[in-house]
């Protein structure tokens, strides 16, 4: 904006000044308001995509091993999955869990955490029985339950199995074990049935919504269905001055529609950069490495710094991914996983889709259980999609066989020429990076003795 639209004439603004600042004004509003929500509207999404897939909150749920048509940000191979929605408007609901290397995390519709369940929880896998209550519950209370209260009436409760010697179909079955029903049970209730997902592609990104109005139809929808939430308060209020408001109808004139429009895409562009092109120094892993930390603050799961929400965390974190809760974060001996972000290769250049990767693995990775390298898209935080289906290298099943003390990964859109080389084929014309996942991290994973290669560039 010029000089000559700033301009105060006697203390009051000029025409121009009145209509440029009304406008950047409502811009700003917008960027900041599309940064604080996107993790709600990617979770309008998570919940959008899986009824798409044929999810019914409360009737039907989901269980799937992870595959490149899963469009879903960084989802892993490593195990299956399983997705539960639930509805508390039909009061509260139990989950019970067997004793079993499985976890749950729950997570409202804002994607703020709401319970951990199983190894990551209090019942540390040996069985339970938990009961999320809704927002503002007063009901009775039982006793022989580990209580979660939930600030949302749409949850996601995501579960995960260990497969066990490799095996993915019984981890699978230790889903479909879980229970789940109503505190109270009525003549209506009908035992949920579990739909295997693993062959039906469907996207439960926000992908299609990133960029223009359709980030704020979402989001308005959220926000008239859901109670407000107390630490939202005042961002609630840039969504009122933009036309965004609990029990209102959400109508943009076609200035404020533009401007809407054009703040999605500037605040695209601006979680782009924060995410991939962070300059924390507390991102580096290794100080002679280029992996960074997938989660910057492991306090907690809502980015909770001493005095203030870590908001660039956050901003990193729900880029790339989905879902979080204290146990995810965990920087610990034999605490759940660890994930390391790769997005340059050894010179410092971003990882290109056109050229081919070795990296060199040290053995044995300080990991108790296994460990993974898994490729997604630049462009989708989703597994890349090729003629392969193939996205990941994992110890318990490609790199099984591995021997010696190092390990080399192939990582390009060409065959590396030697049959049972490890490889993952990418695309050209396209960015990519990769996640290190190690599950059951060993003290070498923190304390230096151990570190994985970078993605050295090959001719």
């Amino acid at each position: 904006m010029g000089d000559a639209h700033r301009e105060l004439v006697g203390g009051y603004p000029t025409a121009a000044t009145i209509r440029a600042a009304h406008r950047d004004t409502l811009l700003t509003r917008a960027v900041t308001a599309y940064r604080f929500f996107y993790p709600t509207v990617s979770g309008a999404a998570l919940l959008r995509g899986n009824e798409a897939a044929g999810l019914v909150d409360n009737r039907v749920f989901g269980v799937r091993e992870n595959r490149p048509h899963h469009v879903g940000f960084t989802h892993d191979s490593d195990m299956p999955y399983g997705s539960v929605q639930l509805d508390l408007r039909d009061g509260p609901f139990v989950v019970e869990l067997p004793s079993a290397p499985l976890a749950v995390v729950a997570i409202d519709a804002n994607q703020r955490w709401v319970a951990d369940m199983g190894l990551p929880g209090p019942d540390a896998g040996k069985g339970g029985k938990h009961l999320i209550l809704p927002p503002d519950y007063h009901g009775e209370v039982p006793g022989g339950h580990h209580i979660w209260h939930a600030t949302t009436f749409r949850l996601l409760a995501i579960a995960r199995a260990l497969p066990v010697d490799g095996d993915m179909e019984g981890a699978s079955a230790l889903i479909r074990s879980l229970v789940v029903r109503p505190l109270s049970r009525s003549g209506e209730w009908v035992e949920p049935r579990w739909l295997d997902l693993t062959t039906t592609p469907y996207d439960t990104t926000p992908l299609h919504l990133e960029t223009d109005i359709g980030f704020w139809r979402v989001l308005h929808a959220v926000v008239d269905a859901e109670p407000p939430l107390e630490a939202y308060r005042e961002y609630y209020g840039e969504l009122a001055a933009l036309g965004i408001e609990r029990g209102k109808p959400f109508e943009p004139d076609e200035e404020l529609h533009a401007i809407l429009d054009e703040a999605a895409r500037i605040g695209h562009v601006q979680l782009c950069v924060q995410s991939f092109a962070d300059r924390r120094p507390d991102r580096v892993v290794w100080s002679d490495r280029r992996w960074e930390w997938v989660g910057l603050r492991p306090e907690n799961g809502d980015f909770d710094a001493d005095a203030h929400a870590d908001l660039v965390a956050r901003d990193v974190w729900f880029y790339q991914s989905t879902g979080a809760s204290p146990a995810l974060f965990r920087r610990q001996p034999g605490a759940g996983s660890l994930c390391w972000l790769g997005t340059r290769d050894a010179d410092g250049d971003y990882l290109d889709g056109s050229r081919h990767y070795r990296l060199a693995v040290l053995l044995p990775v300080p990991a108790a259980r296994f460990w993974s390298v898994t490729v997604y898209d630049a462009e989708t935080r989703s597994q890349i999609q090729t003629d392969t289906d193939h996205a990941a290298l994992r110890s318990h099943f490609e790199l099984r066989a591995s021997s010696g003390r190092v390990v080399a990964l192939h990582v390009g859109p060409d065959t590396p020429g030697e049959d049972g080389v490890p490889w993952i084929k990418t695309i050209p014309g396209r960015g990519w990076f990769a996640y290190f996942r190690v599950h059951g991290p060993e003290q070498g994973a923190f304390d230096g003795s151990w570190s994985p290669g970078d993605f050295e560039r090959l001719q």
